[in-house]
């Protein structure tokens, strides 16, 4: 199998039902991939060999029942697994074993897929990073390593899709946790609407905002895999009436965040749009629009340091500084501020309505630019709480490189519940961007 790193999700899924490719043989060429990367990435919290072979022999030894028979995934600590520790990117979960899956786990297992381990999230899935390394990493002009962030909080879910080690993993989306890492490691990352699949077994963060997505080497993967579990008509994806796509170009309120990289990315994905037949107008958000990134920074902090009380309580010296910090400003919010902001986002969901008559998609940045150098913090995620917290679909595409040979990339933002189209008119860019290549 010594194509494997090279195959979508989708033809390995379909070699593997037609039993041309035992799951057993991909589960070993993804075991000998993170052997091969794994000393220098850290993408994984637990990973152990023998038990994913014995995964993927159960499955062999069964007729293919799944779309996802023998499909090697990564899972990311912060969804609880019954045959493997959770630990939620925290020392205070050191060693904990769930006694039974998160919901989009189970449905994994339910259509075949074989677990590969679990992967490095950040602490609660804040922003205190984890040991995780960018595998774009650039050297130094005298030959020495500088690594770069990944982006968090879905750190070892991106790096692992990145370099093959498994062809999808599970991310989670509170603020920019999805988009984010996989803007900054060259993958694509779909954050579907709220609410599409289910919490449950998943540690919360932010009720209101935490959104279970993928990250995915491809577009098409991405909706292969959230339709899958979603039980969802997403793959293959609907042709796009080149056409009569309407696009609106969308800046936000942060522009003047945005690097040379990230405007040039933009630019990128404008001409190969218009190109493809696209027709793209600027948009600017209604003024209900203002202020929802700092209305979603309340929303976050005041249900997190509620989430969290308990641990606050029985075991605070576990926290790091920085989360510590992060519960603090949380437990300052009063509750008027958190229902002012939580009515400012359902104004601003509404308004959001009318923008989505004049055009079927926007097109915005992903991040202010290619991923920071060091693994200190994990980058702003300015450019992502806004969709976030109106809990539109947005895919993350990749479009080259910016400064250092890193990765950039554009999101595209649909309507709630408008996730097919989103992804098609994501997957439209994806090709067009591949063509120019």
């Amino acid at each position: 199998m010594n194509d494997f790193p090279d195959l979508s999700l989708q033809e390995l899924a379909a070699r593997l039902a037609r039993r041309e490719v035992s799951a057993e043989t991909v589960a070993r060429a993804s075991i000998a991939r993170i052997e091969e990367m794994e000393p220098a990435v850290h993408a994984w919290q637990h990973f152990d060999p023998a038990q994913a072979i014995a995964q993927a022999r159960r499955l062999d030894a069964q007729a293919p029942g799944g779309a996802l028979h023998g499909v090697p995934i990564g899972v990311k600590d912060l969804m609880d697994t019954a045959d493997m520790p959770t630990t939620y990117g925290s020392p205070i979960y050191a060693g904990h074993q769930p006694q039974t899956d998160a919901i989009c786990v189970a449905a994994c297992r339910n259509a075949g897929a074989v677990i590969m381990g679990k992967t490095v999230t950040t602490e609660f899935a804040t922003f205190h990073p984890g040991p995780t390394c960018n595998p774009h990493r650039t050297h130094k002009a005298d030959g020495t390593l500088q690594v770069h962030t990944p982006g968090g909080s879905s750190s070892g879910s991106a790096a692992a899709v990145a370099c093959g080690m498994v062809p999808v993993a599970f991310g989670t989306q509170t603020a920019g946790s999805i988009v984010r890492p996989a803007a900054y490691c060259g993958v694509v990352g779909y954050k579907p609407t709220y609410g599409m699949l289910p919490l449950a077994g998943i540690k919360s963060l932010s009720p209101s905002l935490d959104t279970v997505g993928v990250l995915a080497r491809s577009v098409g993967d991405a909706a292969f895999f959230i339709g899958t579990l979603s039980r969802l008509p997403l793959s293959p994806l609907p042709a796009v009436a080149q056409t009569r796509l309407r696009l609106g170009i969308c800046r936000t309120q942060h522009w003047d965040r945005a690097s040379h990289d990230a405007r040039t990315a933009l630019e990128r994905a404008v001409s190969l749009l218009e190109a493809a037949g696209a027709r793209l107008s600027d948009v600017s958000l209604p003024d209900q629009c203002k202020g929802l990134s700092e209305a979603q920074m309340r929303i976050m902090g005041f249900e997190a340091a509620l989430a969290f009380a308990p641990e606050a309580q029985a075991n605070p010296d576990g926290f790091s500084n920085a989360f510590v910090r992060f519960i603090a400003a949380g437990n300052a919010i009063d509750g008027a501020t958190y229902f002012a902001a939580q009515e400012l986002a359902v104004a601003a969901r509404c308004a959001l309505t009318g923008i989505f008559n004049d055009v079927d998609i926007l097109l915005a940045p992903s991040t202010e630019g290619v991923a920071p150098a060091g693994l200190e913090a994990t980058g702003d995620p300015i450019f992502n709480r806004m969709w976030t917290l109106l809990g539109n679909p947005c895919v993350h595409v990749p479009l080259g490189t910016g400064a250092g040979g890193m990765p950039i990339g554009v999101t595209l933002i649909g309507p709630r519940w408008g996730d097919a189209q989103t992804l098609a008119a994501a997957a439209l860019l994806e090709g067009s961007f591949a063509t120019q290549q």
